[in-house]
């Protein structure tokens, strides 16, 4: 491991030093990278397939496309110990599988851009391209989060995650409030839709990942820790290979199949008298556990049939787990329960917040100007606030924090959904929300990085940040119907409620689970 700085900054001076160093230059970079690929997916994708003429229910679907984000951890053991040939000898394990993945995001998008969704089959080659770049840009975070976890000491990770929220965010601001300037200028509008506009756009987004491939290439690889031993053979690598992509596949193809069934129960369901999206959301959900199942029932009846070895099911899969649990104990549902819920009210408001902007009368070039150049300086703004607080106070107490604002915060939105075309109110909204999203997700990726033990990094992070959109990323496919349903008022009420449990799960967690487990610090077995 490459510690860059001994201990907590404990002078303006030496927190200042701390921000400038090379390290926390190389977080700001990456996280750039990371952040380019989300707004791809959802909120710019979501104008573009508005632009197009797609119904607002179907545009709100395409959030599932990023659902990779939330199955990580499936590929994130192979990202963690499979070499890939000549440039894992070369540029080593974390910055080969890096310069990959953000090889793949660019191809991704590359594939969005030449693709017209209001062409006949052009929603679903569209749906390929995004699910291709949610995975793609997943793969990129599995390896990031780990690099900079394995990048410096626990007590350092609020300094690092708050260098890598404010790239993330600058990522996030080429790829929203940019490409909308960009679409705009290149002349599609509302009126006048021109796939030529956004596929100018989306190509100008792919050469933006290149700030992302020159940081890969220029960074130092991380000391690693723990190699596994049971990772030796070609032979070994290629079967544990297959067996991922036949359990895959039969994902898939469980997924697809259950599809008429699940649409002949949501109908029963709604003909029974379940309102709205309700039967959808339940019948969907149980699709999703179904396919699960039968891949988990496959991959363990290859294990048994000699297919792969235990040992390696054991050293990758499973090891990282009981080690969770071995630390935490009892406490350990309670800290899951936190990671998976904390972020639900900002994920489920997000997934339709650029829809409601265009629906209530803003113009893209005020949208991109208020919620993505505006809105960035406030969370770049709260995300170092967030990094110092939590380092000052604790991060524990940031959470507590960030999660009062959030449910807070969402609640602005009822009073700008009431005065449609207030620009003073959309900047004040904008402020509120942006700060608190800045602050409370430099604490939380802190948080989260405290919970990994050095010998399971990519795999038990993967694991977490997974678990974190899970949930969120399923009720943000319905947000459509739901607005559709009650309207945006209700709506957005609706989100803060859902944040009010996660009030009590941090209490909870400060008081009987100390980051790190029951030794109070992140650990290597």
């Amino acid at each position: 491991m490459t510690d860059f700085v001994e201990g907590v900054p404990d002078s303006p001076r030496a927190s200042i030093a701390a921000y400038l160093h090379p390290q926390v230059a190389a977080l700001l970079f990456l996280g750039f990278s990371a952040g380019v690929p989300l707004l791809l997916i959802f909120a710019t994708l979501s104008l573009w397939l508005r632009e197009a003429g797609v119904e607002r229910a179907a545009v709100t679907y395409f959030s599932w496309a990023a659902l990779g984000y939330s199955f990580k951890f499936v590929w994130a053991p192979l990202v963690d110990k499979l070499p890939l040939p000549i440039l894992t000898k070369r540029l080593g394990q974390r910055r080969g599988w890096m310069l990959v993945a953000q090889i793949a995001v660019m191809a991704a998008i590359a594939l969005m851009a030449f693709t017209d969704p209001a062409a006949p089959d052009g929603l679903a080659l569209m749906a390929v391209g995004a699910v291709a770049l949610g995975f793609s840009s997943a793969t990129q975070d599995i390896v990031i989060d780990a690099y900079r976890i394995e990048a410096a000491d626990a007590s350092m990770q609020a300094l690092l995650s708050s260098a890598y929220v404010a790239g993330y965010r600058c990522g996030m601001l080429v790829a929203g409030a940019v490409a909308l300037y960009l679409a705009a200028g290149f002349g599609s509008t509302a009126e006048s839709y021109s796939h030529e506009a956004w596929k100018l756009t989306y190509l100008c987004m792919a050469a933006a990942m290149l700030v992302g491939v020159a940081t890969t290439l220029v960074v130092r690889e991380p000391v690693r820790r723990q190699v596994s031993s049971y990772f030796h053979g070609a032979a070994d690598y290629a079967r544990f290979l297959a067996l991922f992509a036949l359990v895959v596949s039969a994902f898939v193809v469980a997924f697809v199949g259950l599809g008429g069934l699940v649409d002949a129960a949501a109908n029963w369901l709604s003909d029974a008298g379940l309102p709205g999206e309700l039967p959808a959301f339940i019948c969907q959900t149980v699709r999703l556990a179904g396919a699960l199942a039968i891949g988990v029932l496959l991959a363990l009846a290859c294990v048994a049939t000699g297919v792969v070895r235990m040992e390696m099911v054991q050293d990758t899969y499973i090891a990282p787990v009981t080690d969770f649990f071995s630390r935490y104990g009892r406490a350990a549902i309670a800290v899951l329960l936190l990671v998976g819920f904390y972020r639900v009210s900002d994920i489920v408001l997000g997934v339709i917040a650029n829809v409601f902007y265009y629906d209530v009368g803003y113009s893209k070039e005020t949208i991109a100007t208020a919620t993505k150049v505006f809105g960035l300086w406030m969370t770049i703004l709260g995300g170092f606030l967030g990094g110092w607080l939590a380092i000052k106070f604790g991060v524990m107490r940031v959470l507590m924090l960030g999660a009062i604002l959030a449910a807070a915060t969402n609640l602005l939105f009822v009073a700008l959904a009431m005065s449609p075309g207030d620009l003073p109110l959309l900047y004040g909204v904008i402020a509120a929300d942006n700060l608190t999203a800045g602050l409370a997700s430099a604490a939380f990726i802190a948080y989260l990085s405290s919970l990994t033990s050095i010998s399971f990094t990519a795999v038990q992070y993967a694991i977490f940040s997974s678990l974190m959109t899970l949930f969120p990323k399923l009720l943000g496919g319905y947000t459509g119907g739901i607005v559709e349903a009650f309207d945006y008022p209700v709506f957005f009420v609706g989100t803060a409620v859902i944040g009010i449990p996660v009030l009590f799960l941090v209490a909870w967690v400060m008081r009987n689970a100390p980051p790190g487990g029951e030794g109070g610090s992140r650990k290597s077995p």
